[in-house]
Formats: structure tokens, C-alpha cells, sequence
């Protein structure tokens, strides 16, 4: 009767010693939840970072385009800067 009192025992320790083992590394400040949380913050800078590369890229087309073509600089400034020619009157058409 006293072995297996002392089996029943030694069996719930193991048990408990082991669980609190699995909640601490679940939930300590460097556990897993806090992995998977910055697993995911880092997929989100990861394709905040390839946005911001995409964007760089399109600019350095259009730099590119403003340095060579004297018509997409004509452009930018009529749209951008509402600028003309001389003797060149503008109409602006507002919409209700």
C-alpha cells in the first residue's frame, strides 16, 4: 500500500513539474507566444520593407523619365503646378 501511495505520488509531482514546465515556456516573456506574436510583426516589416522597395523603384523610373523627356516634364508641370504657355489660356471645369 505505501509503494503505491509513493508511485501515486511521485507520478503527480512529475505531472505537476512538468506542466508548470509547459506553461512557462508558453508564457515567460521570451516564450512562444511571444515568438509567434514576432514572427508575425516581422512578416508585416518584411512586406512593409518590400512596399517601400517597390515604391523607391517606381520613383527612380520617374526621375528617370524627367531627366529625358522634355514632354513628361511639360506634363508634370501643367498637372502638378497648373502651369502653361504663354498666349495660352487655362479653363478649369468644376463639377456640382
Amino acid at each position: 500500500m505505501k509503494t503505491i501511495t509513493n508511485k501515486l505520488l511521485i507520478r503527480i509531482f512529475l505531472t505537476v513539474i512538468l506542466l508548470a514546465a509547459f506553461l512557462f515556456l508558453l508564457f515567460n516573456e521570451n516564450g512562444f507566444l511571444k515568438f509567434l506574436k514576432m514572427k508575425n510583426e516581422l512578416q508585416l516589416l518584411n512586406e512593409d520593407i518590400r512596399k517601400a522597395e517597390e515604391k523607391i523603384e517606381s520613383l527612380g523610373a520617374e526621375i528617370d523619365s524627367l531627366k529625358t523627356s522634355k514632354a513628361k516634364i511639360e506634363k508634370v508641370a501643367r498637372e502638378k503646378f497648373d502651369m502653361m504657355k504663354k498666349n495660352e489660356k487655362a479653363f478649369k471645369i468644376e463639377e456640382n
